[in-house]
């Protein structure tokens, strides 16, 4: 898979960041919360990520 990134809340590699992929796909690296009480399939997860980063893909045209 080719990945390649679209936006981040930083300039280093440990941030909020949302990635292309070759498959036509996102991909989205965030914090894995523990407390919302959901029931996630084994074969999922997920991440919370500041809506700042979502809002700054749009405005860039990014997604």
């Amino acid at each position: 898979m080719k990945v390649t990134k679209l936006v981040s809340t930083c300039d280093i590699k440990d941030c909020p960041t949302i990635y292309a992929t070759d498959r036509g796909t996102l991909l989205v690296q965030g914090e894995t919360p523990t407390d919302h009480g959901l029931r996630i399939p084994s074969h999922e997860a997920l991440v919370e990520i500041p809506m700042e980063l979502i809002q700054k893909a749009v405005r860039d045209n990014l997604i």
